[in-house]
């Protein structure tokens, strides 16, 4: 078995993995001609869309659209300036497998482009796994199910230690045990992780509790806070429940008028959060980014 790729191939961050060849050279289009062997380093080139496939080993499974959208606007605006990384796909020749950048991938398919630059490098199923997870770490794209997911992965495939992946992930080892520890939750929790209704400071609080199900709804039901669930699950529910209650009764019928009257105005709600004094602050919750330009264009009249 080969050993780890070591820390020091890592330092220069995901731009030294996928080739030096990407900085060094314009993303002009050379002749469409198969290798039988991509050089180490990699070789650049455009591919049809149509000629790449999303990558099996990907740990990242969810790609919102509102993000995918915002990319490809971008992409529309000023091209894919990140080649994708890809390796040659041993079951379909002059066809290829994403190793790094499917979410460049599916962005470039809604800009409407038929062609993207790539960097082709052969590549073992463990060094895969192992730059698709560095990719998604470093840009923070992972949920935290999914990272759990692709630790398991080099763990139980590979033989990785935790400090093997620390190393190589660069994060800290009690950082990699505590999201492997993610996966000792119900599936029915791990799932709310996923979708954004709780973090995982919330899901680790939960680990090793029969009730955790039952808990998460909770959680998300009387919009709790992590040191708040931490007292609930140390047997001290009172405080938890004294601090959602305590938020209820600081808002006096005016404030929640207030709140009302915004709500109303702006078609989005409206929360109020009184600080000290007469400080507080003013939150507006958004869906989308289209609400978001709303939000924006709204403010800016005012300057008008």
């Amino acid at each position: 078995m080969n050993a780890p790729v070591h820390k020091s191939r890592l330092g220069r961050g995901l731009a030294s993995l996928i080739g030096e060849a990407a900085a060094a050279s314009s993303p002009s289009p050379v002749p469409e001609v198969t290798p039988l062997k991509a050089p180490a380093e990699g070789e650049q080139r455009t591919l049809g869309l149509d000629q790449i496939r999303a990558g099996k080993l990907n740990p990242r499974r969810e790609f919102r659209e509102e993000e995918l959208a915002e990319l490809a606007n971008s992409i529309r605006a000023k091209g894919l300036v990140q080649p994708i990384l890809v390796r040659p796909d041993p079951m379909a020749p002059g066809r290829y497998e994403i190793v790094a950048g499917e979410r460049r991938w599916r962005a470039s398919q809604l800009a409407g482009l038929h062609r993207v630059p790539v960097i082709i490098r052969e590549l073992s199923d463990k060094e895969v796994l192992e730059l698709a997870l560095i990719e998604n770490v470093q840009r923070a794209d992972l949920n935290a199910i999914e990272e759990a997911m692709g630790y398991r992965e080099l763990t139980e495939r590979y033989n990785y230690s935790q400090e093997q992946l620390s190393d190589i992930i660069g994060k800290s080892r009690s950082h990699v045990a505590n999201t492997l520890r993610l996966l000792r939750l119900p599936e029915s929790v791990q799932a709310l992780v996923q979708l954004g209704k709780l973090t995982a400071g919330h899901a680790r609080a939960l680990i090793g509790r029969n009730d955790a199900e039952r808990l998460a709804e909770r959680i998300i039901a009387d919009d709790l806070n992590v040191r708040a669930v931490e007292a609930l699950v140390q047997g001290t529910p009172d405080n938890a429940q004294q601090s959602s209650q305590r938020k209820v009764r600081e808002k006096d019928p005016d404030t929640r008028a207030f709140e009302k009257e915004l709500t109303d105005s702006l078609g989005l709600k409206v929360e109020i959060k009184r600080g000290s004094g007469e400080s507080g602050n003013l939150v507006i919750k958004y869906g989308n980014f289209d609400q978001l330009e709303y939000i924006r264009m709204r403010l800016a009249s005012m300057n008008g």
